[in-house]
């Protein structure tokens, strides 16, 4: 307050803003980074000033995934000014999810050119992740059933979903499709058809 009266009423959260060309944002209002338990020198205007972007950086232990990189400054003018790095999984803003009761959720009806179904997500170990896929009037095309379809469960960027074992997706390839996906205590960030 002695400096200046914004640095003793404002304090700084940050917030996540998107754009698809540069000109036009959203923002959501809920935080996506707060400024952490309190200390001495935090919670006060422009702690957690947030750097701009995003980086994908490899991640301490060789045997992980890549991550995705964001930097915020810490004791923002009160002290020496620190930055520090914060990490999150790649594609991991949003996800669907599931509690441990099972749900589901059925795609709009999509047509894909590709021979495999992937995707990034993360289970408890109870957890797991089913995947059907059905025509676009919701009947189940045989060999892609969920009873055919193979449990999948961990914490990956990058699984193949199998049915019965098998991965191939080419006999129903171009045809509009709907995806099922039965979820029990886990997350689904992404899936992608690929060749």
């Amino acid at each position: 307050m002695k400096v200046h009266p914004r640095y003793g009423t404002a304090i700084t959260d940050g917030q996540f803003m998107t754009s698809r060309d540069g000109r036009e944002f959203h923002r959501w209002d809920e935080t996506f980074l707060r400024p952490g338990p309190e200390r001495k020198h935090n919670w006060l205007y422009g702690d957690c000033y947030q750097s701009l972007g995003l980086l994908e950086t490899r991640s301490e232990d060789p045997d992980a995934p890549p991550e995705l990189s964001l930097y915020a400054v810490e004791d923002y003018w009160k002290r020496a000014t620190r930055l520090r790095r914060y990490t999150m999984r790649i594609d991991g803003f949003v996800s669907l999810h599931a509690r441990r009761k099972p749900g589901a959720v059925v795609t709009r009806p999509l047509v894909f050119n590709g021979k495999e179904l992937s995707l990034n997500f993360s289970t408890s170990t109870a957890g797991n992740v089913r995947v059907e896929i059905q025509d676009v009037g919701g009947i189940l095309i045989p060999g892609f059933t969920l009873d055919d379809s193979d449990e999948l469960f961990g914490d990956t960027l990058d699984r193949v979903v199998s049915w019965n074992e098998k991965t191939d997706l080419t006999t129903i390839s171009g045809n509009p499709v709907r995806v099922r996906l039965v979820m029990s205590d886990a997350d689904v960030y992404s899936l992608q058809f690929r060749r």
